[in-house]
């Protein structure tokens, strides 16, 4: 389900020159999983967003499942974990993984986040068991609560800023697309009356959020098994 949505001054057309208040040109992104046919944003940049400066070294970050297990019954208690680990990046625990998917749970200590992240192995849905706080990422500032679902699509930089006081995500990492279930919706995308939910239940982000001019923006990206430390430039100024 896709449907138009805007923050911030933007160019009659797009693809076209949109200059900024020093006469420079933004930068002009599009950003999707599935590149000219699938859902998009268009993105405008003070900074050029592909100038990162350096890259580093890979650092292995995976989960293997429990080969011997078998089909065992299992219950998985996880209410009474208090934490996982130190940051966002260590307390993701996966506990059910194949080929399609993996969820888990995540309780970091720390409560903000001192670098973005970006999966680009797929989308994530991060449920808010308990906790409060906010979520910054190229498509502008998004507060989050308890109850939420958040949806982060693949490549999506973004990181957390916590209130304090109890915390728990389940996190799902999807390799395909999360989208609307197919039958909930009509044939122009509208969600139905029977659907359990609509598009009233959406908050999309409802301000934009730009970082310090001219500093890089820590950044750990997910790709294949590894974490890789990449300063990106400063995210996003409208879209």
């Amino acid at each position: 389900m896709a449907y138009y949505y805007r923050l911030g001054e933007i160019p009659p057309k797009r693809h076209i020159q949109f200059r900024q208040p020093d006469g420079s040109l933004y930068k002009e992104e599009l950003v999707s999983s599935k590149g000219f046919s699938g859902i998009y944003s268009n993105l405008y940049h003070i900074h050029n967003p592909n100038a990162v400066t350096q890259i580093g070294e890979p650092i292995p970050y995976h989960w293997e499942a429990a080969k011997e297990h078998g089909l065992r019954q299992t219950h998985l208690k996880t209410a009474g974990i208090e934490t996982t680990g130190k940051d966002y990046i260590t307390a993701r625990q996966m506990l059910l993984i194949n080929g399609d998917v993996m969820m888990g749970i995540c309780a970091p200590e720390e409560r903000v986040m001192q670098h973005y992240f970006k999966n680009a192995d797929g989308d994530e849905l991060i449920y808010v068991h308990d906790g409060q706080g906010v979520l910054f990422s190229q498509f502008g500032r998004l507060e989050v609560r308890k109850g939420d679902y958040i949806v982060i699509p693949r490549t999506t930089i973004y990181r957390f800023e916590w209130e304090e006081g109890p915390l728990r995500l389940l996190i799902t990492e999807s390799a395909g697309p999360i989208e609307t279930v197919k039958r909930y919706r009509n044939e122009l995308g509208q969600l139905l009356e029977h659907s359990p939910y609509c598009e009233r239940d959406i908050r999309p982000p409802g301000s934009l959020h730009t970082e310090p001019e001219k500093v890089p923006t820590p950044c750990i990206l997910k790709k294949e098994a590894c974490c890789i430390r990449t300063p990106m430039p400063p995210v996003l100024l409208i879209w």
